[in-house]
């Protein structure tokens, strides 16, 4: 039993050894994505293109929630004095406006949402590419694009920046 023991330990001490000498060949790179979408010019200009195709339809939208939350003052200050059927009929109304202004702020925020999805993806498409062929030119063997911690001498975000932003 003692000599089983002893050549699994020298086993796990020779297998340790080759892991660690293949260790140093091993290049990893890190990517942080959220740089990318912040610092690269195609993620600027793509949500300087999303602002401006939906800047207008933002602006109604609110335009027409301020006017509905001044009717709902008017009539919160109104509503004692007004009969019953007045104050039903106007309720009435104020709950379907409400109702749709909701529906167009829904759909408002799908089509936003969608838009900035596709955006967004083709920006990470440009970014993979590019951290391709960093990463071949440059001979590393992994490159990460989430760690909770990593050496920021593995970072190459800057890199893949630097080439976005040449490419354009």
């Amino acid at each position: 039993m003692k000599s089983f023991s002893l050549k699994f330990f020298l086993a796990a001490v020779m297998a340790l050894a080759a892991f660690a000498a293949a260790a140093q060949d091993f290049k990893i790179g890190i990517v942080n994505i959220d740089r990318i979408f912040r610092e690269a010019n195609s993620a600027k200009a793509a949500q300087a293109k999303l602002e401006q195709e939906f800047g207008k339809r933002e602006k109604e939208l609110t335009d027409v929630g301020t006017q509905l939350k001044a009717m709902a003052d008017k009539f919160d200050r109104e509503a004692p004095t007004l009969a019953e059927s007045q104050r039903v009929a106007r309720q009435k109304q104020l709950v379907e406006q409400d109702r749709d202004f909701q529906r167009k702020r829904r759909e408002f925020q799908e089509d936003l949402n969608a838009r900035k999805n596709e955006e967004l993806q083709q920006v990470i498409e440009r970014a993979n590419k590019v951290v391709k062929t960093v990463a071949e030119a440059e001979k590393y063997d992994l490159i990460l694009q989430e760690a909770v911690y990593a050496n920021p001498k593995h970072d190459i975000t800057d890199k893949v920046i630097k080439a976005l932003n040449a490419a354009r």
